[in-house]
């Protein structure tokens, strides 16, 4: 049962955040984007407090010194402000899959940056082919044209990309601070600062809303969607599947969301995945199980033994 279990919860987890891009797409109708994204973080950084709040003991929810804050600060930075913020503003103009796709180059790109961050562990020359092809798929979804490389489609996509390097970036420090804060209080605290960067933002930028936004039924819903579905419930179902599954078969979870983006977008949006944008989805899974070659052939080996035993 345990087998069908944890299968349900990674497929709705995948559910979740692969409609998430739609839900962005319906919103970006209605406020703008920065703000819009800040929103979002304001509901669920509240909410994923009050659960750290409930599930920790000893006041683990509370961040202590300065490593522990560290973690939040870079979290707070890349994983949550940078992260939407460059995310929501380019998927403005492309579709969902697409931005979907884009940023399941997260983790070829966390690799990428941990091998460079440490210098004793390079990446081997699998690995770097693993990377390249990783690029080689944003390319080809992007279709840069050199004679206009300001062309408003191939920059919301750039924006997008620079969205997934951002979390790569921040998921390797975070890692690489010394500090044994939990997961869900990282989490918690990092969503309410990103939320207050990126309202810091939005303010710089003078980002104008309509009044009418806070009454369309569309924009209240793909708001309430994102911030209790793909947020708050979405991280629960991550927290319970990272323990059950550990990190390697969790980051496959990338590679699903886009099929539900895909399906979902084109139901309630009309979008239409090209063959091209299909053809880099693919070069960036080759890309994906090259770098992290042996670490799937181990999960695959110890996935095997246990559902052998039961």
């Amino acid at each position: 049962m345990s087998r069908y279990r944890n299968v349900g919860l990674f497929l709705t987890l995948a559910a979740c955040w692969g409609s998430a891009f739609v839900a962005i797409s319906a919103g970006l109708e209605h406020f703008p984007p920065v703000l819009f994204a800040a929103l979002r973080y304001d509901v669920a950084g509240v909410i994923m407090l009050g659960y750290a709040a409930y599930a920790l003991e000893d006041g683990a929810w509370l961040p202590r010194g300065r490593a522990e804050w560290a973690v939040v600060a870079v979290g707070a930075v890349l994983l949550i402000a940078a992260y939407h913020a460059f995310l929501f503003v380019g998927q403005q103009h492309t579709t969902a899959a697409a931005a979907a796709i884009l940023v399941s180059l997260s983790p070829v790109l966390t690799t990428g940056f941990a091998r460079a961050l440490v210098p004793s562990d390079a990446l081997s020359a699998i690995g770097i082919v693993g990377v390249a092809l990783g690029l080689v798929g944003v390319a080809i979804i992007s279709q840069p044209d050199p004679s206009n490389l300001l062309a408003t489609d191939f920059v919301a996509k750039l924006l997008v990309f620079c969205a997934a390097a951002s979390f790569a970036l921040g998921s390797v420090l975070t890692r690489r601070i010394d500090a044994s804060l939990p997961i869900e209080t990282m989490e918690a605290w990092s969503m309410i600062g990103g939320a207050l960067v990126m309202h810091l933002v939005s303010l710089a930028l003078a980002e104008p809303i309509e009044p009418s936004a806070w009454t369309d039924p569309q924009a209240l819903g793909a708001l309430g969607y994102l911030a209790l579905v793909a947020s708050a419930f979405g991280f629960l179902l991550y927290f319970d599947l990272l323990e059950r599954l550990g990190a390697v078969e969790i980051n496959m979870v990338s590679y699903v969301a886009p099929i539900f983006a895909t399906v979902v977008g084109w139901l309630y949006l009309g979008e239409v995945v090209d063959a091209t944008t299909v053809l880099g989805f693919g070069f960036i899974v080759v890309g994906f199980a090259l770098v992290k070659r042996r670490a799937l052939r181990e999960e695959f080996a110890h996935v095997n033994r246990l559902y052998s035993r039961e």
